[in-house]
């Protein structure tokens, strides 16, 4: 099979990118619950008092430096996302698994912001190796449910998305400065967001992997649905990843996440990753057919913006 060069074209998509705002009024009230989507599957979830967020990872080191050299937080990347983003402070950072363009930053982010980091023993090894007290870390059983802030939070075992190329559990803290490969997968999550004062639910799938079945019982209106590598893949596994986690749920919203090169920066603009890598216009293609069949609306975020995408559900 021949290489192909070049990437989808975002522009391709762009009537997807249509996430309804956050009305800035009740965001003001706190009536409202507000979701920003910051880069791979980095997810701000605020209802302007409580905030948590997935992975936190900003630094985003360029393709070169990944393979070739140590990798260290870029304090100034995570320090100037924060900022653009209004983040004083976080009740909870939540990686999704282990590898390093998830939990890179989360240390760096869960000091800055003061917030507890959840997660397995893989993502206390990373964070721990980078500095963070033990005691801010807390490490969970897939189902049960932890009361942070005005949120009820509840990780569920999940996989990674074939190939996984750093696969195995961290068994030793990483350091601060070493490289890829020691940022193996370790557990890997879905992630259920509960906000008790608003009824609603959120599902964080922050790789495009899952486990047939254990999201059983499980309800959100909301997935933040991850793409990456999805586009490479038999339809059946797309399929099957679409049944077990927009399906499993009962959501009528998907948003779709880590589609994006992340060996950028964010004030660069957006890209899709590489045709070597992914193919997000065969994944779009595939959801878009699957999001019609079940009734499914779905989009593309939009960098930065605060969103309700519960304003999305049909009516």
């Amino acid at each position: 099979m021949r290489l192909r060069f070049g990437r989808p074209d975002l522009l391709r998509w762009i009537h997807l990118t249509d996430v309804p705002v956050a009305d800035p009024v009740a965001a003001a009230a706190g009536s409202v619950l507000q979701v920003a989507w910051l880069g791979v599957s980095t997810v701000l979830v605020t209802d302007g008092t409580s905030a948590v967020m997935t992975d936190g990872f900003f630094s985003r080191p360029s393709l070169l430096r990944t393979g070739l050299a140590p990798l260290v937080p870029d304090r100034a990347r995570i320090e100037h996302a924060l900022d653009r983003m209004g983040i004083l402070a976080l009740d909870a950072v939540l990686p999704v698994h282990s590898h390093y363009d998830h939990v890179l930053d989360s240390a760096t982010v869960a000091a800055r912001t003061g917030a507890d980091v959840y997660g397995g023993t893989s993502t206390l090894n990373v964070v721990v190796g980078h500095g963070l007290p033990p005691e801010r870390v807390t490490v969970v059983e897939s189902g049960e449910t932890h009361e942070v802030g005005g949120f009820e939070i509840t990780l569920v075992e999940s996989s990674h998305c074939p190939p996984d190329r750093f696969p195995g559990e961290i068994e030793e803290p990483v350091m601060i400065d070493d490289r890829a490969r020691e940022y193996r997968c370790g557990e890997a999550w879905s992630t259920l967001i509960h906000h008790p004062a608003t009824g609603r639910r959120l599902l964080v799938q922050g790789s495009a992997g899952c486990v047939p079945g254990a999201l059983e019982g499980q309800q959100a209106e909301v997935v933040m649905l991850g793409v990456g590598q999805l586009g490479v893949q038999e339809d059946a596994y797309v399929e099957e990843y679409w049944n077990e986690t927009v399906g499993r749920v009962g959501a009528k919203v998907a948003v779709v996440v880590h589609h994006d090169n992340f060996f950028r920066p964010l004030d660069a603009p957006l890209r899709a990753l590489p045709y070597a890598v992914d193919d997000l216009d065969v994944t779009l293609q595939r959801l878009e057919a699957l999001a019609e069949r079940d009734g499914v609306r779905l989009h593309l975020p939009t960098l930065w913006d605060r969103t309700d995408p519960w304003r999305s559900l049909p009516v």
